[in-house]
């Protein structure tokens, strides 16, 4: 029997589980800390919940365990809100594939590889996916992918439509990842190389978002994309110490991060400035100079890191910028 899909990942669910592993995908890298809310959608739940508030354990689990919703399963003022508010627009899939399927045209150098499209929807390709001459499916698997302002990651995971809420089943899944997976699940049949291999695929997607709920949300999405993907491939459910290592690599991947200034969020702050006169000390503020110049790389505020995989060394995302 297929296993029922939800499409709300409720955190007191993982919490039971494991609570280490929900531990991790609050992390913040960059900071060393947790995640921070980023927003007042939720001051009126009390202290801990304004916008530079850390998103904790306690403040998403037991009566608040409803909090993290996705798009689909907030009221409609709260999403005119946070479009209003927060320029928060979520695109349906069958957008999202038709703008996944330029990418692939591109690196495959022809169409309808994984599906083709039809008015508002697609229709999928069952055939094992064949790779062009000069290519092989670990250059595939290995190919970094980027997914800017990424909400809920939908181009990344297509566990569901964000607009519509409705669930996708793994084999006609369109998401960047979920590609990924398909190809690893079609070219490997034992669970130590499938598993290794699928982790590849994990460290070669990225994404980012100014609100915490939407990286912890889309952290869920992939993490549970995974499970997904190998309850497809093996029947049964993956162990803990999977869950963990993939949620290490998503807590790296999937970051929170100001877009314009590539810090975290409202982490640029006035410093003190101490001038010496004649008449003494005069103290004032200054604004940070990367604010007040416009220069992404003078800003005070924390930098975000990601982590190169190759290497295992950390690096500071704005170093990353072509000129």
């Amino acid at each position: 029997m297929a296993k029922e899909i939800r499409v709300d990942v409720k955190e007191n669910r993982i919490l039971e589980r494991d609570a280490q592993l929900l531990s991790i995908l609050l992390k913040d890298n960059s900071s060393g800390k947790n995640l921070i809310w980023a927003t007042d959608d939720y001051i009126s739940n009390g202290n801990g919940y304004s916008a530079s508030d850390y998103i904790t354990i306690y403040s998403i689990t037991g009566k608040s365990g409803n909090l993290i919703r996705p798009r689909t399963e907030k009221s409609k003022k709260e999403q005119l809100s946070r479009v209003r508010d927060k320029a928060e627009v979520f695109t349906p899939s069958w957008i999202c594939n038709q703008q996944n399927n330029l990418v692939d045209n591109a690196w495959f150098g022809c169409e309808g590889v994984f599906n083709t499209e039809t008015e508002k929807g697609w229709t999928t390709n069952s055939e094992k996916i064949v790779f062009p001459e000069g290519k092989t499916w670990q250059d595939y698997v290995k190919a970094q992918r980027l997914e800017i302002t990424c909400g809920e990651a939908p181009y990344l995971a297509s566990r569901y439509d964000t607009v519509t809420g409705e669930v996708i089943e793994v084999k006609d899944r369109i998401g960047l990842l979920d590609r990924k997976l398909r190809v690893v699940s079609e070219n490997i049949d034992g669970e130590q190389e499938w598993y290794e291999w699928a982790k590849e695929a994990f460290k070669s997607i990225y994404g980012y978002d100014w609100q915490g709920d939407n990286v912890l949300l889309a952290r869920e999405n992939l993490l549970f994309t995974f499970t997904d993907h190998y309850e497809n491939k093996f029947g049964v459910y993956p162990i803990k110490e999977y869950l963990r290592e993939v949620a290490e690599i998503l807590s790296w991947n999937i970051w929170q991060m100001d877009g314009l200034k590539f810090v975290i969020p409202n982490s640029c702050h006035n410093e003190k400035v101490v001038d010496y006169t004649f008449f003494g000390e005069e103290v004032h503020e200054e604004m940070c100079d990367g604010c007040k110049k416009n220069n992404h790389k003078k800003h005070n505020g924390i930098y975000c890191y990601v982590k190169d995989w190759e290497t295992g060394k950390k690096i500071k995302f704005v170093n990353l910028l072509r000129k």
